[in-house]
C-alpha cells in the first residue's frame, strides 16, 4: 500500500541524489524512461505508480537491445489505438486523479505544464486550452509519467543535463511536416545549450525536450558527484554511425549542508494592489499545479497607502520564465522581479493509511508526520466526520504501523 518511499535528501545528514543525461543523440521520453530503468529504476515500482493512472490500453516492458554496439534498454509501449485530442486540462485531471506519489505527481505536472505553455505560445491560445495531439496520447502519458516514477524509484533529488543534440529535415506530426528539430522542441529548449547535428531524424521529441524543461536544474558537462549507476536509454531506429541513445549518469553528492551550497532556485515576486482575493487565490493555485515548489501571499502597505500583497514563488530555475508568465497573465502585473536562491529541503518520504476504508496520503519528515490536507477534506466530506477527526486518525493510523522507525507524537 505504501508509495515509493524516496524523499528529498539535499541535506547535509545525507547525500544529494543526482542524475544527469547525457543527450550525445537526442532524449524522447522513452529513451529517458528506458535509461532510468537501464541504471536499476525499479520496473515493478514503475508499473505500479503507472497503473494508479485512470487510463487503460497499455502496456510496458524493457526490452534489451544494442544501439551501434552499445548495450541498451528500449521502454517499449505497446498502446491501443487512441483518438482521443487531450487538453492540458485534462491531462493535469488524470495526474490528479492517480493520487502520485509526490514527488512523482509535481514532476509529470510539471513536464506536461512546459508542454502546455510551449503549445500555447505556438498556437496563440491559454496554456490550459493547449491541445496535445501526439504528447497527450497514452504512450506520451506513459512516458512521463514513468520516467517520473523511475526517477523517484532510483531516489533522484536533483536532474541535470548536457547540451542537447537536435536533427536536422522535417518531421511529420499531427500538423504535418514541420521543420526539425519542430517549432516545440525549439521553444521547450529556449536558454538551454543545444547544438544540430547532420542526421535526417528526430533525435529530440518534444516529450523529451519537455521532461528536461521542466526539471533539469542546469545543463552542462557531468557535475562531481560520485558515480553510482549508469544505464542507456534506446530509440526506436538505429542510425548510421551514431548510438541512438540517451545515457544516464546517477551518483551522489555529499555535504550539501546548510553550511554549503544547496538545491538552486529562483524566487519569483510581484506586487498587487487591483486584485481580488479570489484571483489571487487562483494565481497561487495554477502556480503550484505548474510545478512551483511553493507559493505564498503576503499583504503589505504600498505607495500613497494603499493595501496590497506581495505575491512570491519558489520554484527551480528552469520553470521560472513559464511562472513569471502565469503570474503576470493572472495578475495584470506590469513585471516580475526574480532572485537566485539555495534551498536546503529536509529528507521527507510517502506513504498512504486509510480513514474509514478511503486512503490518505501522509509526508513524513524528521519529528512529524503531515498529513495530505485535501486528502482528508476529501475523507471528512464522504465520511460526514470532522476534518480534525480526519487528521487525528490519519496520524494515528500512520504511527500505529511504523511503532519504532518514525516520528514520535509530540
Amino acid at each position: 500500500m505504501s508509495a515509493i518511499q524516496h524523499g528529498g535528501r539535499a541535506t547535509e545528514a545525507g547525500p544529494t541524489t543526482v542524475a544527469w543525461f547525457h543527450c550525445f543523440a537526442g532524449i524522447a521520453g522513452d529513451m529517458a524512461l528506458g535509461s532510468l530503468l537501464d541504471a536499476g529504476a525499479d520496473l515493478d515500482q514503475v508499473l505500479s505508480v503507472l497503473e494508479s493512472l485512470p487510463i487503460g490500453g497499455w502496456s510496458l516492458d524493457a526490452e534489451p537491445v544494442l544501439r551501434n554496439g552499445i548495450a541498451a534498454t528500449r521502454a517499449l509501449v505497446r498502446v491501443v489505438p487512441d483518438t482521443v485530442v487531450r487538453t492540458h486540462s485534462h491531462v493535469v485531471g488524470l495526474v490528479e486523479e492517480a493520487r502520485l506519489p509526490e514527488r512523482v505527481r509535481s514532476r509529470a505536472l510539471a513536464t506536461f505544464a512546459a508542454l502546455a505553455t510551449a503549445e500555447g505560445h505556438l498556437h496563440r491560445r491559454p496554456a490550459a486550452q493547449a491541445h496535445f495531439h501526439e504528447v497527450g496520447g497514452h504512450d506520451a502519458i506513459i512516458d512521463v509519467v514513468g520516467t517520473c516514477a523511475a526517477l523517484e524509484s532510483l531516489g533522484v533529488d536533483v536532474v541535470t543535463a548536457s547540451p542537447v543534440a537536435t536533427g536536422t529535415g522535417l518531421v511529420r506530426t499531427a500538423h504535418g511536416l514541420l521543420p526539425n528539430p519542430s517549432p516545440a522542441v525549439v521553444e521547450l529548449l529556449r536558454d538551454a545549450p543545444v547544438h544540430g547535428l547532420e542526421v535526417n531524424a528526430e533525435l529530440t521529441t518534444p516529450t523529451g525536450a519537455a521532461l528536461l524543461a521542466a526539471m533539469a536544474s542546469e545543463f552542462g558537462p557531468m557535475p562531481a558527484m560520485t558515480l553510482r549507476t549508469v544505464g542507456f536509454g534506446a530509440g526506436t531506429r538505429e542510425l548510421d554511425g551514431l548510438p541512438n541513445c540517451t545515457q544516464v549518469v546517477v551518483g551522489t553528492r555529499d555535504g550539501r549542508g546548510q553550511t554549503g551550497p544547496g538545491q538552486p532556485g529562483v524566487l519569483l515576486e510581484t506586487n498587487v494592489d487591483d486584485a481580488t482575493g479570489e484571483t489571487i487565490a487562483h494565481a497561487i493555485s495554477l502556480i503550484l499545479d505548474r510545478g512551483a515548489h511553493d507559493a505564498w501571499v503576503t499583504p503589505v502597505l504600498m505607495k500613497k497607502g494603499r493595501p496590497g500583497h506581495v505575491l512570491s514563488v519558489l520554484a527551480d530555475p528552469a520553470l521560472a520564465g513559464s511562472l513569471a508568465k502565469v503570474l503576470a497573465d493572472e495578475t495584470g502585473s506590469l513585471g516580475i522581479r526574480g532572485s537566485a536562491v539555495e534551498r536546503w529541503p529536509a529528507p521527507r518520504s510517502g506513504d498512504e493509511v486509510e480513514v474509514d476504508g478511503m486512503a490518505i496520503r501522509v509526508k513524513i519528515s524528521p519529528g512529524r508526520v503531515k498529513v495530505e490536507h485535501d486528502d482528508a477534506a476529501r475523507v471528512a466530506r464522504r465520511s460526514g466526520l470532522p476534518l480534525r477527526e480526519v487528521l487525528w486518525r490519519a496520524e494515528a493510523a500512520w504511527r500505529r504501523h511504523h511503532e519504532g522507525d518514525g516520528p514520535s507524537p509530540e
